[in-house]
């Protein structure tokens, strides 16, 4: 029996977060840091998933991208 993949959070890494946002390695990070003129105070925060291994709930995410796509729909950027 196949599982809901909606009842179960999903973590992606780093490669996945820049397929699905369209941004390099470098321009997520600076999304993050607030000493960067390109900080975004609204993107997802990761999470550490071990020892040195960070990752992004899948819905943090898609729910970025869908603020995104409505600020630009309602001409805010």
């Amino acid at each position: 029996m196949a599982e809901n993949s909606s009842t179960h959070p999903r973590v992606l890494r780093l490669r996945q977060v820049q397929d699905r946002v369209g941004l390099s390695r470098s321009t997520i990070y600076d999304r993050m840091n607030s000493a960067s003129p390109r900080y975004d105070s609204s993107f997802p925060k990761p999470m550490k998933i071990g020892i040195s291994a960070i990752g992004w709930l899948e819905s943090s995410i898609s729910k970025w991208i869908e603020t995104r796509l409505e600020s630009r729909q309602s001409g805010s950027e």
